[in-house]
């Protein structure tokens, strides 16, 4: 194996703030970085599902705690060691400890059956970490179907699988989430007048600006009537 920094997706790994990506991207590879630091702290070692692996972006997170890393993809490529689709997964039954679906939902056909069986792969006592947007422009990949609100979310997870608890968080703030999409839309103006870098100290200062807002005001971080959210993530227990 390569070393971290060698290993595919560094940019999602550690963000750049000169990104429009960066509101999603930086909040979802701390919540991931911390999940592996709580395995390291435990003194385990987890049978681990990427579902929508991609290139394993997050591996290196989990590299010295992984006794299985197992990349699932709807495409044949070098990093799927599995091919399928997230509705209907050809993986045995409570096979892992730890499932994560990083920005996947919003594109499968049908949520429902997705998360009952990220439910039926997970082991005993085992977690499944699940992010998706609530607030992003289309992106299709090749489809691009659903946004939710925390409290959709919550109740996709809860009324489709039996958990031992569901808790969803915001992974952005209402300022953040603003900064995103003028980040967004001032990326699409630069690359379409095929100027790309003029954007990117802008959506630097943007997206630095929203976060110290968010930062400073409690009701912009939370998910109250009129808000805004980029991201959600769910972090879904099962129990032993």
């Amino acid at each position: 194996m390569p070393g971290s920094e060698a290993w595919p997706g560094a940019q999602r790994r550690d963000p750049p703030a000169s990104s429009a990506t960066w509101v999603v991207r930086a909040a979802l590879a701390q919540w991931l970085r911390e999940e592996a630091n709580r395995l390291r702290s435990a003194g385990l070692r987890a049978r681990i599902l990427d579902v929508g692996c991609g290139p394993k972006p997050y591996y290196p997170f989990f590299a010295d705690v992984a006794a299985e890393y197992t990349g699932l993809d709807v495409v044949p490529t070098p990093s799927a060691d599995v091919v399928g689709f997230v509705e209907e997964m050809p993986l045995e039954s409570g096979r892992f400890d730890l499932v994560l679906c990083t920005q996947v939902l919003e594109h499968c056909d049908d949520p429902i059956r997705a998360v009952a069986e990220l439910r039926r792969v997970t082991a005993p006592g085992g977690r499944v970490l699940a992010s998706t947007h609530g607030v992003q422009v289309y992106h299709p990949s090749p489809h691009d179907y659903w946004r939710w609100t925390h409290e959709g979310l919550a109740k996709l997870f809860r009324d489709n699988a039996v958990w031992e608890r569901v808790r969803v968080e915001p992974a952005a703030g209402t300022a953040s989430t603003l900064a995103m999409l003028a980040g967004t839309f001032l990326e699409i103006g630069t690359r379409r007048a095929r100027m790309p870098a003029l954007a990117r100290g802008p959506v630097w200062m943007l997206n630095r600006a929203g976060a110290a807002l968010d930062r400073r005001v409690q009701m912009l971080r939370d998910p109250v009537p009129g808000a805004l959210i980029a991201n959600l993530h769910v972090t879904a227990e099962v129990s032993d």
